[in-house]
């Protein structure tokens, strides 16, 4: 369908308003029922069990044949001491990949999936226009991400609350962040992994916008962020690395110091924002001019 067909096929409804079409909520609902909505969000419930019953057979955290020089086994080392500290470790083993997978997911799935039900021409023959159709997914897909970004450490607060107790987070350079401070902190802390995969999620959904088979565009969100991880390992680029997302996944660190340091977090999200923004705008301006076949 083009679109010249299909702005036609407006101008021909009688009592037709574009800001009544796919609402939110009516997106929102049908991707709550799919089945990998649902398998995502218990993946990422099932985190925190998973870490306990680990600490629990393998004893305490950082243990002996530990190297206590990474920023990563220092996390570990602390992980038991209270609920937040718990949290904490959840999200730093899975900031790096596993909340890609759902950014990527639920972005990446938007449009291509519509594509390949062969339900997309339907759904603009409705008539809903492509920027309110394209909109309305890209609110629900980051809803969700968000979503999943949130779930995690909830419970992995409660988790942790029930195995190790409520108390102060503790640092592992020493001291502890005050009991009223930890929520908080947790909080910027999954606000800034959520800003740092806009990238991510600007990468699936373009894609979608590209293509009819959603797994190609999830996969591709998947791999691209890979390769910017590992382009981010090459030192030899020295000071180009900062223009690369990856570079300031981890500066969430940051609010996890007794004197909170914003400098990293808002280089990071300065530059996911953009590279995000870009590709959302190639989104809207691609699939605003497709042919739509399918």
């Amino acid at each position: 369908m083009s679109p010249a067909t299909e702005l036609q096929s407006l101008a021909e409804a009688p009592g037709y308003q574009a800001r009544r079409t796919l609402p939110l909520r009516v997106e929102a609902m049908r991707q709550l029922r799919r089945r990998r909505t649902l398998l995502m969000g218990g993946v990422l419930a099932a985190l925190p069990f998973v870490l306990v019953i680990a600490f629990a057979i393998g004893g305490t955290p950082g243990g002996e044949g530990g190297d206590r020089g990474g920023t990563r086994i220092n996390l570990m080392d602390v992980a038991t001491d209270s609920a937040a500290n718990f949290a904490a470790v959840n999200l730093f083993v899975s900031a790096g990949f596993l909340l890609v997978v759902p950014v990527a997911l639920f972005c990446g799935d938007t449009v291509a999936s519509e594509a390949s039900w062969s339900s997309l021409r339907y759904l603009l023959a409705a008539p809903v226009p492509r920027a309110r159709l394209l909109w309305s997914k890209l609110v629900v897909a980051l809803g969700f991400s968000l979503a999943a970004m949130v779930l995690l450490p909830l419970v992995a607060l409660a988790v942790g609350a029930a195995a190790y107790g409520w108390g102060p987070l503790r640092l592992p350079t020493g001291g502890a962040l005050a009991t009223a401070d930890t929520v908080p902190r947790l909080a910027l802390v999954v606000a800034f992994v959520f800003v740092s995969q806009l990238v991510t999620a600007g990468l699936a959904f373009w894609l979608s916008t590209r293509t009819d088979a959603p797994l190609g565009a999830v996969g591709g969100a998947v791999g691209l962020t890979i390769v910017g991880n590992v382009l981010d390992a090459v030192t030899a680029l020295g000071s180009w690395r900062e223009l690369l997302p990856a570079h300031w996944q981890f500066a969430w660190a940051d609010a996890l110091q007794p004197d909170l340091e914003w400098t990293g977090m808002v280089k990071g999200a300065a530059v996911s924002v953009t590279y995000a923004l870009i590709l959302f705008a190639l989104a809207f301006r691609g699939f605003g001019r497709k042919d739509i076949v399918s």
